[in-house]
């Protein structure tokens, strides 16, 4: 009993007719090459084509083949047996030779060792180009310049490098320069559905130096995949993944089978059912073993290919494997396309626990009948498969595996010019990330259900609040602040990006993004992995925000700006990466840390009414139910009963009484005199001084912290950030924004310079109001600060769009008196968000005028670096309108430690005694909520 199965694939000559027949558990197939009328091109001394190319001399011996290139003698080993090349001698008469075009790879260790002459004769070249779907050209498929990396749940960030030309032609490669390695490898990694993907994934991620991307074996159409392999020359090498089921069935294996038959001009590499797919393809039978093994191991012996260079060989070699799977591919059946290179030592297994001196006694002796097949690779192409799992944490020289496999991409791909290696660096770009925004309202309900603060402590107060966030509008007075957005790890888009800076000093590199950094992201599922980003976070950021399509309808109707994407910080450390020379000291936390929120709660504070929003891939079929269940909560959501804050507040010993500044006041005012010195000899307008105070917590609640902070000093740019596997939780009740992109493209700056405190009763507080309002010393500092902000926005915004609708307003908070400007313009259409945050960053109430000179000057006077503090906290929704405050009133509460900056804008004007009071008076705000949440919490 068999069934006949026809496939049709379109080929550049031709196409092919296949019948596979399955009779009693074993595959058999046949195939007829059905040859296209066109004439084929033929191999000349002197080719016509655009580039001189080099033949690919392929030897068969027996069932096994090998292939070679090159101009000179040398020795090669064949399966077991050595033939020698002497010059232009005759090779061994047994060697069936003949010469092909389509094939720049080696399945040898040593290669390069082995040549041979050209010859004089002509021959027939088979140019292998697919043609798959129409949109895609011959002459495309020559070409690679981008890709796409993360994980399967976190998978849009997408690299592009600056290779290009890549294809089947084998180009001569140049012996005068040295062999040129790839700074990162990009992997297209696709998972059958099987629990050992991510442990692939994992090794490929610190082998390549980069994450590869996960895709479901019948996520991508073949026309979609084409578009990421030939369109988008997206992938350097494709990784197979085990699985369940058999290659023989379509839905087990997917996509797989067309990826093996189609694309010979890519390297691939089949794990276990990847490996019987493999054989599948190219017509062996696959079978069911003599017996199923699962979890056990073998000792394996190869011949020494490129695949296990490097790796011993053989019974009491060290190399033993773990094996998983009920079918093999039965060796005898193996076409003359396919090699075999690895085979069980014999059919027994071992325990991983077996010292490697073990009893030989306990082993027959291998012979060809009792060896399971465990390895093969192509001919002609660079397709590879494993039976057994080299990722295993019991199989060795797994890792040393995925090394050869990348080494074997380098050589597939290594013909490339050398300067464009060189010039390959590590670029996001976005590619096709297709977001999709589902969202529910709930009209004038927040204040029923206890306001923010309990619809927060409800939904994600649980567990210290880990991974959350809350942009926290908490000062709405005025109509400062309208909206609130909280939310938390959960969707299968969330994702944890951190960003710390080099050690490099920027002056030693060529970078233009101040030497670069690691960047670790960490999915849904809890994987991480890091990587070096010469170009820097903004780059990154800049890439990630441009890979996103959407459609606006999807947030029409919605009256604020943010619909999901990242949340987090940019720490002051990152002015290298926007002109700053160098940064005199080191951050200890993170230089830039973001949540991707798919999930999330918005407030309307003005109306009342509550938002649920998810963002989800539209590119999946994968639904959820977070909006009905979080609809659910809050509908059925009490209000508190009480005013006492809901958490606990853990610590029960006292710690150290006070905050322990890094200046004392002696210090500081002979800094505030330095700075003045630096104004009077022309070196800057104004300088941004500023200090660290800091105190240890203990176990402290940090959500107690906030909450007390948000009570006692309400702002309109307060957040909550609280990044767990960092051990970071900030606590923000800053009154300044930034910067601000709305969907208009409108941009504004609020900034804040001069200060002064509240006063006790109602009369005083007028008198202090009016004298912060006419000080010629503030309106200077406030003026100057302007005029910078003018200037970075100038340099983003359309010719004669920058104006300031409001200057030097006062705005009364709960401790103090601000003045406050608004800078607004039109952002240049052909400039993204990122471009705006990097021109204006960091913000100029932080540093001074000039800027660059500024943050010059205060490195050398400043005693620490400033991390978070100075920088900017808030959003960047997936459509690349942002909102970002600058992190000032703030606690930083990292590593059992709690930090607070504060600082004043020096100018020619003014008191050194003033300007530490000052600086003391911003302090005091963040300073008393922990000291005072502190002592309630020894009193409970």
């Amino acid at each position: 009993m068999f069934t006949i199965v026809e496939r049709r694939s379109k080929r550049s000559r031709g196409y092919r007719k296949e019948s596979i027949h399955y009779f009693s558990g074993t595959i058999t197939r046949r195939r007829k090459e059905i040859e296209a009328e066109k004439p084929r091109p033929t191999t000349k001394k002197h080719w016509s084509n655009e580039r001189r190319e080099r033949p690919v001399l392929e030897m068969q011996l027996g069932g096994g083949r090998q292939c070679y290139s090159g101009t000179e003698s040398a020795a090669l080993s064949l399966s077991t047996k050595s033939f020698v090349s002497e010059g232009e001698g005759v090779w061994n008469q047994k060697l069936f030779i003949r010469f092909k075009m389509n094939f720049n790879f080696n399945p040898h260790s040593n290669y390069s060792e082995i040549t041979s002459n050209y010859p004089e004769t002509s021959q027939s070249i088979n140019i292998n180009k697919p043609q798959f779907i129409s949109s895609i050209k011959a002459s495309d498929i020559t070409k690679r310049d981008s890709i796409q990396v993360s994980s399967h749940d976190a998978r849009k960030v997408v690299l592009s490098s600056q290779m290009e030309g890549l294809g089947t032609r084998f180009i001569e490669k140049s012996l005068s320069k040295p062999k040129q390695k790839l700074e990162f490898v990009r992997t297209l990694l696709i998972d059958n559905y099987d629990s050992y993907t991510y442990n692939i994934y994992q090794e490929l991620s610190v082998v390549n130096g980069l994450p590869p991307v996960v895709v479901r074996n019948d996520e991508w159409t073949w026309e979609e995949a084409c578009y990421y392999i030939y369109e988008e020359r997206a992938f350097d090498n494709i990784v197979i993944s085990p699985g369940p089921g058999s290659p023989a069935c379509p839905d087990d294996i997917g996509i797989c089978f067309k990826l093996l038959l189609e694309c010979g001009d890519i390297p691939i590499l089949g794990v276990c059912l990847g490996h019987q797919a493999l054989g599948y393809v190219h017509g062996a039978n696959v079978v069911h073993a003599f017996e199923p093994v699962h979890g056990r191991l073998s000792e394996i012996q190869h011949n020494g290919c490129k695949l296990f260079h490097d790796i011993p060989s053989g019974k009491n070699s060290g190399f033993k494997v773990v094996r998983y799977h009920s079918l093999v591919i039965d060796p005898k059946s193996l076409p003359k396309e396919l090699i075999p290179l690895a085979w069980t030592c014999s059919t027994d297994t071992i325990s991983s626990l077996v010292d490697q001196k073990f009893d030989q006694s306990n082993y027959v002796e291998s012979t060809p009948d009792n060896k399971v097949l465990m390895g093969i690779m192509h001919s002609t192409r660079p397709h590879y498969g494993l039976q057994f799992h080299p990722e295993s944490i019991a199989t060795c020289h797994g890792s040393r595996i995925f090394k050869n496999f990348r080494e074997i991409t380098e050589d597939f791909w290594g013909w490339k010019d050398s300067c464009s290696i060189n010039d390959r660096k590590l670029k996001y770009n976005g590619g096709k990330w297709k977001l999709g925004l589902e969202w529910r309202k709930i009209e004038n309900l927040c204040s029923q259900i206890g306001g923010a603060k309990n619809i927060f402590l409800e939904l994600f107060g649980d567990e210290k609040a880990e991974n959350t966030f809350w942009l926290d509008s908490s000062s709405t007075e005025k109509r400062r602040a309208r909206f609130s957005f909280m939310g938390g790890k959960g969707g299968s888009l969330w994702k944890q990006i951190t960003f710390r800076l080099s050690d490099l000093d920027p002056s030693e590199t060529t970078s233009t993004s101040g030497g670069g950094g690691n960047i670790t992201i960490e999915n849904a599922q809890g994987l991480s992995t890091t990587t070096f980003l010469e170009e820097g976070c903004f780059h990154f950021m800049n890439k990630e925000l441009q890979s996103i399509h959407y459609d606006e309808k999807d947030f029409q109707g919605l009256p604020f700006e943010f619909y999901g994407g990242y949340v987090g910080y940019l720490g002051y450390g990152l002015k290298v990466e926007c002109g700053a020379p160098y940064n005199q000291h080191k951050a200890k936390t993170p230089d830039a840390c973001f949540f991707f929120v798919d999930n999330l709660i918005a407030i309307d504070h003005s109306n009342d009414d509550i938002y649920i929003l998810n963002l989800h891939d539209q590119t999946t079929k994968t639904k959820t139910t977070w909006i009905d269940d979080v609809y659910q909560k809050l509908i059925t959501l009490k209000p508190p009963t009480t005013t006492l804050p809901k958490v606990q507040y853990y610590n029960k010993k006292k710690t150290e009484s006070t905050f322990l500044s890094d200046k004392n006041e002696e210090r500081y005012i002979k800094d505030v005199e330095k700075c003045q010195e630096f104004i009077k000899d022309g070196e800057s307008y104004e300088l941004c001084l500023t200090t660290q105070m800091r105190k240890k917590l203990g176990d402290l609640n940090r959500l107690g912290i906030y909450l007390h902070l948000r009570e006692k000093n309400p702002a309109p740019y307060a957040a909550w950030l609280n990044f767990s596997k960092e051990d970071l939780t900030i606590c923000c009740s800053s009154p300044e924004r930034f910067l601000r992109l709305d969907r208009d493209g409108i941009l504004e700056a609020k900034p804040i310079k001069g200060t002064i405190a509240r006063g006790s009763t109602p009369h005083e507080d007028h008198m202090l109001k009016s004298q912060l309002q006419y000080s010629e010393k503030d309106q200077a500092e406030n003026l100057m600060i302007v005029d910078l902000l003018r200037n970075d926005l100038g340099r983003v915004c359309d010719p004669g769009s920058v104006h300031v609708p409001r200057l030097m307003d006062v705005e009364s908070y709960a401790t103090v008196h601000t003045m406050v400007s608004t800078v607004q313009g039109k952002k240049r259409s052909n400039l993204t968000a990122i471009d705006c945050v990097r021109a204006a960053f960091p913000g100029g109430s932080m540093t001074g005028a000039p800027k660059l000179r500024s943050m010059e000057l205060l490195d050398s006077l400043e005693s620490c670096s400033r991390g978070i503090y100075s920088g900017c906290i808030g959003f960047f929704s997936y459509n690349q309108t942002f909102d970002l405050n600058i992190v000032i009133r703030t606690v930083v509460v990292h590593q059992g430690e709690a930090s607070v900056g504060a600082g004043g804008a020096i100018v020619s004007l003014s008191s050194p005694q003033e300007e530490y009071k000052e600086m003391v008076l911003k302090s005091r705000a963040p300073v008393n909520s922990v000291l005072e949440y502190e002592q309630r919490s020894l009193e409970q």
